[in-house]
């Protein structure tokens, strides 16, 4: 009896694993990071996101990244910002489903392509995630914000340029992890 205890505790642990290693990292404009002189929509078009994947923003502290809200990402309206950070480096957990707006809130850096769009999914559909295209003119401050009073997403700032959503899972301990519960599997 003590021996199926421990053999359902493995299977269960081993289960724990498998689930967490399935959201995804990106590292947005991959090497370049979040810079000028990338085009974004071009960079998420092979891209489905999913909900409890996150997006990792590299870049130099001369920028920032700020979630906002539609009509602010369409007209690059800065100040108006749901989330923003200007660490350096920024992982943004994808929480819920539907699409989300990132600019650079320094003036112009919008309007010069720095904005992202990426509709995040929360079914298992293979269909590439679409982004709008961009428009470059300017508007007075919209007031469009998403119609719950908490933010989609969670904005944390991290120190290393690789880091990874607290949903993700280091695959040496992943390894590591599972070679334990295999081994108790076979002990029992």
């Amino acid at each position: 009896m003590a021996s199926s205890s421990v053999g359902m505790v493995s299977l269960l642990l081993v289960s724990w694993m498998v689930v967490p290693s399935l959201a995804k990292v990106y590292t947005v404009g991959d090497t370049p990071g979040w810079t000028t002189g990338v085009d974004y929509s071009t960079w998420t078009k092979d891209k489905t996101f999913k909900v409890g994947d996150s997006l990792v923003f590299n870049y130099p502290t001369s920028h920032t990244v700020d979630e906002v809200s539609s009509s602010d990402y369409s007209t690059c309206t800065v100040g108006n910002a749901i989330t923003t950070d200007n660490s350096g480096a920024t992982t943004v957990a994808l929480k819920t489903a539907g699409t989300h707006y990132f600019i650079c809130g320094v003036m112009g850096h919008c309007a010069n392509g720095m904005k992202l769009s990426v509709k995040v999914e929360s079914g298992s559909s293979a269909a590439p995630s679409k982004s709008p295209s961009s428009s470059s003119s300017s508007s007075p401050a919209s007031t469009d914000k998403p119609s719950t009073g908490t933010p989609s997403t969670t904005t944390t700032t991290t120190k290393a340029p690789d880091s990874s959503s607290s949903w993700s899972l280091s695959p040496f301990m992943a390894v590591v992890t599972t070679c334990l519960a295999l081994l108790v599997l076979v002990i029992s």
